[in-house]
């Protein structure tokens, strides 16, 4: 059985990139190294990551991150699992500020992982991309782009392209100069190029768009 380690060589990386994109290369060597291997070797727990993820849907940070604090406070506990969310009921959650889809979408998430339906980090590190989507986007109000973020920044998978994010559409529009941004489907093709190393090429579009943001606020990782 295949494993999967979590991150990958980012110098190889790289060098990869700039030598099969030239354009992007260029860019690379502008922006300069991207320090993204911590974040691949924190901890993860996949159920209280998806449900962290459901309660951050379509809100600021800032208020989204008021909501988890107070989740946690009313389920008593840091990591959000499916034994600690069955603590509170729907009223309860209501008042912490979790709508009523989103209470739905989390009763989903810890009914499926006391099932055993939602791998653990572990068990994902024996499971192809692919497979981990299939699973994960099973989960009420869990999209591909969610599992793709996860793929990227918390498993460090190598060769993953977020064809939707509007961030990345929007890096590859300014890296070809083009008059509007890629559809998705011709940006998965434009994309071919930079396997096996397509996170990075994500991780840099983003920061090509970043980079012409006139306030210099990032632009949003979302399909929204």
């Amino acid at each position: 059985m295949a494993r999967y380690v979590r991150g990958f060589d980012l110098d190889a990386g790289t060098a990869h990139l700039a030598k099969r994109d030239r354009k992007l290369g260029r860019w690379i060597e502008r922006i300069g190294p991207l320090d993204v291997a911590a974040r691949w070797r924190k901890p993860f727990d996949t159920t209280d990551a998806l449900a962290r993820a459901i309660l951050y849907q379509q809100l600021s940070g800032k208020a989204a991150a008021t909501i988890v604090g107070r989740v946690e406070v009313a389920i008593d506990a840091r990591k959000l699992h499916a034994d600690t969310l069955g603590r509170v009921d729907d009223a309860t959650l209501r008042a912490c500020g979790v709508s009523g889809n989103k209470t739905l979408a989390l009763r989903d998430l810890a009914a499926r992982a006391a099932r055993g339906e939602v791998p653990s980090s572990r068990e994902m590190a024996t499971l192809h991309d692919a497979d981990i989507i299939e699973r994960l986007t099973a989960v009420r109000g869990i999209g591909r782009w969610t599992v793709e973020m996860m793929l990227m920044f918390s498993l460090g998978r190598p060769d993953v392209l977020p064809v939707d994010d509007l961030g990345v559409r929007k890096g590859a529009q300014l890296l070809d100069r083009l008059d509007e941004m890629p559809k998705p489907k011709e940006l998965q093709a434009r994309g071919e190029k930079w396997g096996p190393y397509r996170t990075l090429a994500g991780l840099y579009l983003w920061r090509i768009a970043d980079s012409a943001a006139p306030s210099k606020t990032p632009v949003k990782r979302s399909q929204d």
